[in-house]
C-alpha cells in the first residue's frame, strides 16, 4: 500500500503543467456536463487539445486520434444543447431520453467489433496496450455521441470506460490522469443519479 502511494506521489511530483491544465479543463467539463451546462463543451474542447499531444507522446495512439474526434464532438455537442435550450427553455424540460434495448445492444455490439478490429491493427504497431487502447476509444466514440444528445445511459458507459482508463493511464505514468479517470468514475455515477432524478420529474 504505502509503495502504491509513494509511487503516485513521485508520478504527480512529475506530471507536466500541460497534463495539469488539461486535468483542471477535463475536470470542468465534467462536472459543467452533469449540470447541463452548455459550456462544458468548451472545456472539453480545451482539454482534447493537450491531450491529443499527450498520448501520443506515451505511445497511445488510439487514445490520440481519438482526441480529434472529441473536438468535433465538442462543437458539435455545443451545438446540440444550444438548440435544445432553444427548444425547451425551462429548467424542467431539458430533453434528457433514454434508449431502447435494441439501441444498446446495437452500440454494444459495434463496440466490440470495432475494439477487435482496432486492437489488431495496434498490435502491427509499438503500441503499449492494443486491446485496451482500442476498447477506450471505441467505447467512447459512441458514448461521446450519447453525451451530445443526452441519453441517460452515457454515464453508465463511462463509469466502465473511466474504470478502464485509470489503469491504461497509470501504466503509462500518467498518474495525474489516472486520478483524474478515478474522480470521472465517482462523478459519473453522480451524473447518472442527478439525470435520472431530472427524467423523472
Amino acid at each position: 500500500m504505502n509503495d502504491t502511494v509513494s509511487a503516485l506521489a513521485d508520478g504527480l511530483r512529475q506530471t507536466s503543467a500541460m497534463e495539469l491544465v488539461a486535468v483542471i479543463l477535463a475536470l470542468v467539463y465534467l462536472i459543467l456536463a452533469v449540470r447541463e451546462n452548455l459550456w462544458c463543451w468548451a472545456a472539453a474542447g480545451g482539454s482534447t487539445l493537450i491531450y491529443l499531444f499527450l498520448f501520443f507522446e506515451v505511445g497511445l495512439y488510439a487514445e490520440s486520434a481519438l482526441q480529434i474526434y472529441y473536438l468535433g464532438m465538442a462543437g458539435y455537442g455545443f451545438q446540440q444543447w444550444r438548440s435544445k435550450a432553444s427548444a425547451h427553455p425551462l429548467p424542467e424540460a431539458k430533453a434528457i431520453i433514454r434508449w431502447s434495448i435494441p439501441k444498446h445492444l446495437l452500440a454494444l455490439t459495434f463496440i466490440a467489433a470495432s475494439t477487435s478490429s482496432l486492437g489488431w491493427v495496434l498490435l502491427q504497431t509499438d503500441s503499449q496496450a492494443p486491446f485496451l487502447d482500442a476498447f477506450t476509444t471505441c467505447a467512447a466514440l459512441v458514448t461521446t455521441y450519447m453525451v451530445t444528445q443526452k441519453i441517460l445511459e452515457n454515464w453508465i458507459y463511462w463509469i466502465v470506460i473511466d474504470a478502464v482508463s485509470i489503469y491504461l493511464y497509470y501504466s503509462r505514468d500518467l498518474h495525474l490522469t489516472a486520478a483524474l479517470f478515478a474522480a470521472y468514475t465517482i462523478i459519473a455515477a453522480f451524473g447518472y443519479v442527478s439525470w435520472k432524478k431530472e427524467i423523472s420529474t
